[in-house]
This record gives structure tokens, C-alpha cells and sequence, in this order.
């Protein structure tokens, strides 16, 4: 494989169209997602940025992808730091697929740059915020809270 990539999958007790709602709802994302905020008008082609509390811009791109409640694709660039942000664009995807009763979540991020550090960071951001969803959404609290 040419590139890096991340892969989770999770398993969450909701329905498809009730995880495309917390996947996509500015005020429920910041519950899950430490604070952060995601401003889109979450249609193909719109820019995507997502902002620290404070303000400044985290990251930043466009809806590339938008199909619900099954498919969210964002054009993805770290804005903030300069190591990440010269490894240029990535792709993340967020398939959703019901399962019996559940929906399974499978979120990638790649990127065409080999032993990637912006993979590496979100490698270790992706299971806190994807567990964070979970737990809000089966049990209404979130499972880590911001340090």
C-alpha cells in the first residue's frame, strides 16, 4: 500500500440515522470531541474546519463525501502544526452500517505519505473520541473527559 492509514471499527447500540445526527450536529460533536467545533454546511464541496475552544483552526478541508445516514467523507489537512501540515492532504471516512440491532462504525484516515505523522496522531486521537461517541450515545456520558 502506497501511504499510511488508519482504521477503527466500533460496534454502537444506536440506530444509523441517530449516529449520523451525533456525527454531523455541531452542539452534540463538541460533547464527544473535547470542546472542539465543526463548522460546515455538511454538503459535498462546503469547507469543513474544526476549531479549538479557543478558536484557532485545527484542521481544516471539505465535505467530499455525504450520503446519509451511510457515508461521510472529509478532505483533511491538520492547520496547526507545521510538521503535519506540510504532509498535505488526507482522507477520512465514516461508514455507517446497521447490524443487528447495532450500527457498526468504520472510520479511515489516509493519507499518500509513507510512515505518516499526521496518521500517527490521529492513530492515538481516533479510539478516545470514537469511544467518547459511544459511551454518550449508549449511556448519555461521555467515557473521557477533557485533561
Amino acid at each position: 500500500m502506497a501511504g499510511s492509514k488508519f482504521v477503527y471499527v466500533t460496534f454502537i447500540r444506536t440506530t444509523p440515522e441517530k449516529l449520523w445526527s451525533a456525527l454531523t450536529t455541531p452542539e452534540f460533536i463538541k460533547q464527544y470531541w473535547f470542546d472542539m467545533v465543526h463548522d460546515t454546511e455538511w454538503k459535498v464541496g462546503s469547507p469543513w474546519k474544526m476549531l479549538f475552544p479557543d478558536g484557532r483552526i485545527a484542521d481544516a478541508g471539505e465535505i467530499a463525501e455525504f450520503d446519509p445516514p451511510r457515508r461521510l467523507g472529509i478532505k483533511w489537512r491538520n492547520e496547526w502544526r507545521p510538521d503535519l501540515k506540510a504532509e498535505g492532504w488526507s482522507r477520512c471516512v465514516m461508514e455507517l452500517e446497521p447490524a443487528d440491532g447495532v450500527v457498526k462504525l468504520t472510520v479511515t484516515h489516509a493519507i499518500e505519505v509513507e510512515n505518516s505523522k499526521l496518521i500517527e496522531a490521529v492513530s492515538g486521537g481516533w479510539p478516545k473520541i470514537l469511544s467518547n461517541l459511544k459511551s454518550l450515545l449508549e449511556t448519555g456520558t461521555v467515557a473521557i473527559s477533557q485533561k
